[in-house]
């Protein structure tokens, strides 16, 4: 038996539990399976040359996966699977989002054992029996899967997955409960979500202003970022926009604080024009790196280490003389970065691999040092 502190939930006469199980945890008890049939595809994503640079080990992960007739799971989907290891590497360099936050519905035809503690009879903790298999997903097996190729890969996330336990539902109610969640909830156009501004999603206007210069610089045609970035999750960009986002903020409101309203105003004026020629100046003073694949200027590490030193860039743009918004001005203000960084700086397996050994948040915090001495 393994024990777990959980919260026994009743609602209309079924019991369950919500408890947190850990990735070791999951590849222990959990058994993944998906429907088999004869003539049936394996794989709903077609094949492209994406797939080949896929960093999942896949025979390894389907080794793990079985086939049953009675099995009411669809097919595992390839792209999604290296969609969600993507997002959990960026959530752990970031370290600023979960990157589980919802609970995944597991359930076990054997029973569990559930004690509480004094005075709570509906918090306690969880016995469930030690054998492989005992569990099974009926709700976020894609999600328990990229968790499982990263365990594989020897990457230890170190998360603890909250889950939804059921030990008391037969083999309809389960059916009928994976159909429910699966056919029966609205979904958003992912194209509606991105569109939306910052101003409608955001009621804080410094979180309104970090999405719409993020935006901003994905969408516009002339941005060297255009198209990089994941806007709320959804998009086919390589580049997360929450930990931008929340540097932007923290810029902003530094700002305000320091600066106060007359230079916030201004800040928020012209902030889509400041960025979107900031990384036009960007690009060009590294321009190896940032057309090269194996440079590390555009993961979110260097782009929040960018954006940190901002208000020194604007700055020594001041000291020459020149509008701090202005292309020209920005690409005089850094020229110094060409020769004092190089594009040396940002090779993947050179000195960003060594000083990467820190960890992301040494990392930024080491670019951000030497872009401002840069700039002396």
């Amino acid at each position: 038996m393994i024990t777990v502190p959980a919260r026994r939930i009743k609602q209309f006469g079924v019991e369950f539990y919500q408890a947190g199980l850990s990735a070791k945890d999951i590849d222990r008890l959990v058994k993944f399976e998906v429907l088999g049939y004869s003539g049936g595809p394996k794989d709903e994503t077609p094949k492209s040359p994406a797939k080949a640079r896929s960093r999942v080990n896949w025979d390894a992960l389907e080794k793990r996966i079985s086939e049953s007739e009675t099995a009411y799971q669809r097919p595992v989907i390839r792209r999604k699977i290296d969609e969600l290891v993507t997002y959990y590497r960026e959530c752990k360099d970031a370290g600023t989002l979960p990157p589980i936050p919802g609970a995944v519905i597991i359930t076990s035809e054997k029973r569990f054992t559930f004690t509480p503690i004094a005075g709570h009879h509906d918090i306690g903790l969880l016995q469930i029996p030690e054998e492989h298999g005992v569990l099974r997903v009926l709700d976020g097996q894609h999600r328990l899967l990229a968790l499982h190729a990263l365990n594989q890969a020897g990457e230890q996330m170190g998360i603890e997955v909250p889950a939804v336990l059921f030990d008391t539902l037969d083999a309809r109610q389960i059916v009928e409960l994976f159909v429910t969640i699966n056919a029966k909830h609205t979904r958003l156009n992912p194209s509606h979500i991105i569109s939306l501004s910052g101003r409608k999603l955001y009621p804080d206007p410094n979180q309104a202003m970090a999405h719409d210069v993020i935006r901003s610089l994905n969408e516009d045609e002339t941005s060297p970022l255009h198209g990089e970035v994941k806007m709320l999750g959804t998009g086919r960009g390589r580049v997360s926009q929450a930990p931008l986002a929340e540097e932007i903020v923290d810029l902003l409101e530094t700002v305000e604080k320091v600066g106060g309203g007359a230079k916030i105003q201004e800040l928020r004026h012209g902030a889509k024009r400041f960025f979107l020629n900031y990384v036009k100046a960007i690009s060009s003073t590294f321009p190896a790196a940032w057309a090269g694949r194996k440079y590390s200027i555009k993961t979110g590490a260097a782009l929040r280490a960018f954006i940190r030193v901002a208000p020194d860039v604007m700055a020594r743009a001041r000291e020459l003389k020149r509008d701090p918004f202005e292309l020209h001005a920005i690409r005089e203000a850094i020229k110094p970065w060409a020769e004092r960084l190089r594009d040396r700086r940002f090779e993947t397996e050179g000195e960003w691999k060594l000083k990467l050994a820190g960890g992301t948040r040494g990392t930024v915090e080491l670019l951000v040092r030497e872009l401002r001495d840069g700039l002396r």
